[in-house]
């Protein structure tokens, strides 16, 4: 069923947090009703708002970073192409940064 993906380990703990982010997202939904507020970004937002906003951000950054990987092999004069845990590492750093100041 799932042969049509490279499972590999980023990618199963990339998808492993964002089930576990939606479930604890409905569980903070459920305890505390969300209000709408206006942050970093240029309009009002409740939570589910800004995960959604910072879980498309992460994604593509994640597709920047696979697309750019093999070129900044050269530009940096790297043996290897840089490692995707760096961009999962950046995508959620930026996903928080959203989920806190937007």
């Amino acid at each position: 069923m799932f042969n049509w993906m490279a499972w590999t380990l980023p990618v199963a703990v990339f998808f492993v947090c964002i089930v576990l982010m939606l479930i604890g997202m409905t569980v903070w939904e459920l305890k505390s009703p969300t209000v709408m507020r206006k942050g970093l970004l240029p309009l009002a937002t409740t939570r589910g708002d800004r995960l959604f906003i910072g879980l498309l951000s992460a994604a593509y950054l994640n597709l920047a970073f696979v697309a750019l990987s093999g070129r900044m092999k050269g530009w940096f004069g790297m043996d290897y192409e840089p490692s995707i845990w760096i961009s999962f590492v950046l995508s959620m750093l930026l996903l928080g940064l959203v989920m806190r100041k937007g």
